[in-house]
């Protein structure tokens, strides 16, 4: 076996790889450079440095790629998948690096750390009565996201005698009062009693800007804002406004919606902030840490078991995922799909396998359904932990293989459960080309896509014309297919692949045309054509 070592990461973990195989430490590679060599190596190491494309993949014949951190969006998952490739990471290692910056940054927005420090270092002044803080001691923090780090911050936030406020629709009021805080469901209850905020939850549709114009307004006067998290949580237009008209006590960031780009954060040149360059995991410890873990992993697989954090493929025995192995990915794109159809937290699904697909172990696409679902609420889910997850915030499943009639050789469906709302979808393989086959009442044979507009509607004249007007007239967004299909109580389905994003703002004026229903674009990860 060989390794690849690469972007500089912490030579610690030579000894453990080299228990597997040949051990190659090199800097980090364009995409040229890496293709030349990757071919001779069994296992590939990077931070986020090197980027590790399709291009790279294809031509490789890697076990397992295994990133030293968190986040894998320098990594082609999809290509990876696609030739079985394991790719893995590191989701626990930087917990308390992660924990402890928010607090720093804490600390330093409530003491003036940084403009004391300028004014003695740079304008060489002693102005103690410039910089008179406060103290944390019974003030109010609340937590956006309350996984691992964001109960560290609070565990932390406790003993220095802080009230502790959560806001998490994937927790629980068991789990956040066990850690002596109080849960809210409300966001705006919540943003109304906290002194401080800070904010612990991957970017998704739901919480882009989820800190905006309005939210602000509703928070109390002087509160302050912490962002070590993801950039684009925060509009940084409307916090600059909120802390220059003294609503906004003070900021501290170390996520940006356009890092690098230093010369055009919004919050440059406002006073009362503490900026940091994204150094959340930017610890030796943490650093160590996240590679230890993950040169132990590649030497599993290496050795013949199973990788711990695998993202794209579940640590599951080949006799189980063989004959399912071409559904995965369909399962967790339905799954992915049904959570953005629903408006509120799923607290049950029923799983049914009907056709072939009934007599097999359904258990890796229990698990692919799984994390599809939580894939659109929660960061850092894959084949390993979404059971673990799922569990955690409440979600009940049930699978059901039917021996009922079918018109296909094999469909797979999930019906989805809220407190006031239900839907169901029914996909399948056809011609090997993923396909939904079923939304609700509507009948359907839709290509899975990337981009889908979804728009119920009243079985009336000129529908397709008006929603063609808006896409294509006033904002030159093609429909590359179309599907329309009749319903009950007069109503009909519409489901368009557009092939691109879709703003909001363009959806609202769609759901504004008379009979239109609920309009949703869904986003997925684009799927193959897959042989059955």
């Amino acid at each position: 076996m060989k390794i690849l070592v690469t972007d500089s990461i912490n030579t610690c973990v030579k000894d453990i790889l080299a228990e597997v195989g040949e051990v190659d430490f090199l800097p980090s590679m364009n995409e040229d450079e890496l293709m030349k060599i990757i071919e001779n190596y069994d296992a590939l190491m990077v931070r986020s440095q090197t980027k590790v494309t399709k291009n790279i993949i294809e031509k490789s014949k890697l076990k397992i790629i295994g990133r030293a951190g968190v986040g894998v969006d320098n990594i082609d998952l999809e290509a990876a998948t696609q030739k079985g490739i394991i790719v893995t990471n590191s989701p626990d290692g930087n917990t308390i690096a992660a924990a402890e910056h928010t607090l720093a940054l804490i600390f330093a927005l409530t003491r003036n750390i940084v403009p004391a420090n300028n004014s003695i270092i740079l304008d060489k002044k002693w102005d103690r009565s410039s910089f008179v803080g406060r103290e944390l001691y019974g003030k109010t923090l609340g937590i956006v996201g309350f996984g691992r780090i964001g109960k560290h911050v609070g565990k932390v936030a406790t003993t220095l005698g802080m009230s502790l406020c959560v806001f998490d629709p994937y927790s629980s009021k068991e789990i956040v009062e066990s850690h002596q805080g109080r849960f809210y469901e409300d966001l705006e209850s919540f943003l109304k009693v906290c002194d401080y905020f800070t904010f612990h939850v991957p970017k998704t549709k739901e919480t882009t800007h989820m800190i905006n114009k309005d939210t602000l307004k509703i928070m109390k006067k002087g509160a302050f804002i912490i962002n070590a998290s993801r950039g684009g949580i925060i509009d940084e237009v409307a916090l600059k406004e909120a802390i220059m008209s003294n609503h906004i006590g003070g900021a501290a960031l170390d996520v940006y919606e356009n890092e690098p780009d230093v010369a055009n954060f919004p919050l440059c040149d406002c006073k009362n902030v503490v900026l940091t360059p994204h150094l959340g995991a930017s610890t030796q410890e943490a650093q160590t840490n996240v590679a230890i873990d993950v040169a132990e992993q590649i030497k599993s697989v290496l050795n013949g078991g199973y990788a711990e954090s695998a993202i794209n493929i579940p640590s599951l025995k080949i006799e189980k995922l063989e004959p399912v192995k071409n559904y995965m990915l369909l399962a967790q794109n339905a799954g992915n799909f049904i959570a953005q159809i629903m408006t509120e937290k799923i607290n049950t699904i029923t799983i049914i396998a009907q056709g072939l697909l009934a007599q097999k172990n359904l258990e890796p696409l229990e698990i692919a359904i799984l994390k599809g679902i939580l894939d659109h609420k929660i960061e850092n889910v894959n084949f390993v932990n979404a059971p673990l997850f799922a569990k955690q915030y409440g979600i009940n499943y049930t699978t059901l293989q039917s021996s009922a009639p079918c018109n296909f050789p094999n469909l797979l469906s999930i019906q989805a459960k809220g407190a006031t709302q239900e839907h169901s979808i029914s996909v399948g393989i056809i011609a090997g080309i993923p396909k939904i086959l079923k939304i609700n009442q509507y009948d359907t044979s839709f290509n899975l896509q990337k981009h889908t507009l979804l728009i119920p509607h009243k079985n009336q004249p000129s529908m397709i014309a008006k929603i063609a007007q808006i896409l294509g007239d006033e904002h030159q967004i093609n429909i590359n297919h179309m599907s329309v299909t009749q319903g009950e109580n007069g109503m009909s389905l519409m489901m368009l692949d557009i092939g691109e994003s879709l703003n909001y703002e363009i959806l609202n004026n769609i759901a504004q045309i008379d009979g239109i229903k609920d309009p949703k674009y869904i986003c997925l990860n684009s799927l193959p054509n897959i042989k059955e």
